[in-house]
């Protein structure tokens, strides 16, 4: 197999998205709050037998996709109006937003204990849809790519939604909403490659979560909500 040299003409915006797009967009990655509620209840080798797998299979797409023509053309004629700038390209390799979020489950999973892991993904689930229907239709006082109103969505949904799960004390889940509000509003990067906020957002959110609990309830870190 070679790779697709094939160029196709893209709008350079990074906010080409359209609100219709947008919400089809976070209506498909709302259905990913499906994780974290099956998640709480079945234990983590059960899940890791169901995420292995199934990030295993997008990885596996997303590779494809770069060099198999047919898949490619497949790819972009039914996702590419909810695709970003950076999505779009043909030239250069990336990961799409549903491998990412299997990739973060997978690794939430494997490292963090349930109730972080949970609250995390639940987080990127809800909040990052809310700022992103909030930003694009009012946000209005920006930074880079991003909105101030977008921002406090985000952080607003997040707290609702760390206060809702059992055992996560709410100081731990107030430093967690605003680790993942930080990781969202920022565009990360290591080594030149672009680290999607589907996996930036709840990996911050579960190393704050951890460090905070072992700072704040120092007597408690073998307790419930630190119990893989």
């Amino acid at each position: 197999m070679t790779r697709l040299n094939k160029t196709v003409k893209v709008d350079h915006d990074p906010d080409r998205l359209g609100f219709r797009y947008e919400f089809a967009r976070k209506a498909i990655h709302l259905s990913s709050l499906l994780i974290p509620l099956i998640y709480w209840h079945i234990g983590r080798k059960q899940a890791l037998l169901i995420l292995a797998p199934m990030t295993a299979g997008f990885f596996l797409v997303d590779i494809s996709k770069h060099f198999v023509p047919f898949l490619s053309t497949w790819y972009h004629s039914t996702f590419g109006t909810m695709l970003r700038h950076h999505e779009l390209s043909r030239e250069r390799l990336h990961l799409n937003g549903a491998t990412w979020i299997t990739l973060a489950a997978l690794v939430l999973v494997a490292f963090f204990p349930k109730t972080i892991a949970v609250a995390s993904f639940a987080m990127v689930s809800v909040s990052d849809t809310a700022a992103a229907l909030v930003g694009k239709r009012f946000g209005t006082h920006r930074f880079g790519q991003k909105s101030f109103e977008g921002s406090f969505a985000f952080f607003a949904s997040a707290l609702l939604v760390v206060a809702l799960i059992p055992g996560l004390p709410l100081p731990v889940g107030i430093v967690m909403a605003l680790a993942g509000t930080i990781a969202e509003a920022l565009s990360m990067k290591v080594f030149g490659f672009r680290i999607d906020d589907n996996f930036s957002v709840p990996l911050a959110g579960a190393i704050a979560g951890v460090l905070a609990s072992a700072w704040l309830f120092p007597s408690s870190v073998n307790g419930f909500f630190l119990v893989p």
